[in-house]
């Protein structure tokens, strides 16, 4: 690998949790939570694209008032921050006019950012392709891994936020390694079991076994664990024929994970328009929340772009 996974990325010392106004609840809890349990810092930040119009009271000249606008919009976040305080979490408010995505990635990318939390929504008609395609732009493209809660994810609160088994889906390919590894980080972090799963699709089963039995290839997912981590976390693997997504989200649901990984190799707009790929369908389903690794994160690790994957494979979508 031309590069290892940063320590901030699975124990995070900034948090920046992207604000829509009003604020989504669940993805405020989750952030809450780990900035709690990771004695992080935690920055509220929204763009708006809404600019308060204003006239003198001697010209009656119509303008943009930038400053103004600014002020409303950090104004209606401040009594979350205040919640934030209260609670002990070192909290910072920032707003900024211009496209929400654009602004999120361009901030992270100025300050030392470990992990990026956000909400997302049901997708709307084929004519609101749109919606949600914040989520998509900075999961595809964000330099540090993406925490998402979806539509259906349940509020974390009644077990106390806690992380106790992490599903991670896995690739046989080159992502494998970095994805696994990255989760097995984060079961240490949280003391969680973690789950590996690999998803053999009917059509390539002769391929991907090519000879070796499910409990062989089950054996070789534990080789994606690190030496070193592989003592201080309880490690399973599965590898199962079938649909990606619903095996994903099967097992998710009879393991009670509490949060799931998956790599988002091979996200593209064209994956983002037609709503195809592993990722998006399990942001719209999963009852738990969702933590991305883009192409772009993939890529510090050393992984090579696979421009021959299929197109379903593990791609992101409009959420």
């Amino acid at each position: 690998m031309a590069s290892t996974l940063k320590p901030g990325w699975s124990k995070p010392s900034t948090i920046l949790l992207a604000c829509e106004i009003p604020a989504n609840e669940k993805s405020f809890a989750f952030a809450v939570a780990q900035a709690l349990e990771f004695g992080s810092d935690l920055i509220l930040f929204h763009a708006y694209d809404t600019l308060v119009v204003a006239a003198t009271e001697t010209s009656g000249i119509r303008y943009y008032d930038y400053a103004t606008a600014a002020r409303t919009e950090k104004q209606q976040l401040e009594p979350l921050a205040k919640c934030v305080r209260k609670a002990g979490v070192k909290c910072e408010v920032v707003v900024r006019p211009g496209l929400a995505a654009d602004q999120i990635l361009s901030f992270q990318r100025e300050r030392n950012i470990d992990r990026i939390v956000m909400g997302t929504h049901s997708p709307g008609p084929i004519g609101k392709l749109l919606v949600g395609s914040v989520a998509e732009a900075v999961l595809r493209t964000s330099n540090v891994p993406v925490f998402i809660a979806g539509p259906d994810v349940v509020d974390g609160a009644y077990r106390k936020f806690a992380t106790r088994t992490i599903l991670c889906a896995v690739s046989m390919l080159e992502t494998g390694p970095v994805v696994a590894g990255f989760a097995a980080e984060l079961a240490a972090q949280h003391n969680a079991e973690l789950i590996l799963q690999h998803v053999i699709k009917p059509h390539e089963r002769a391929q991907v076994l090519a000879g070796r039995s499910v409990h062989q290839l089950e054996a070789d997912l534990l080789r994606f664990v690190p030496d070193e981590l592989l003592d201080q976390i309880a490690v399973h693997t599965i590898v199962a024929p079938g649909d990606p997504t619903e095996e994903v989200l099967y097992q998710a649901k009879a393991k009670q994970a509490d949060l799931i990984v998956l790599g988002a190799q091979g996200a593209s707009a064209f994956a983002a328009i037609t709503r195809h790929g592993v990722v998006y369908k399990v942001l719209a389903h999963s009852q738990c929340p969702v933590i991305t690794l883009s192409p772009v994160v993939l890529a510090h690790c050393g992984v090579r772009e696979e421009k021959h994957q299929a197109e379903e494979a593990y791609l992101a979508g409009v959420f």
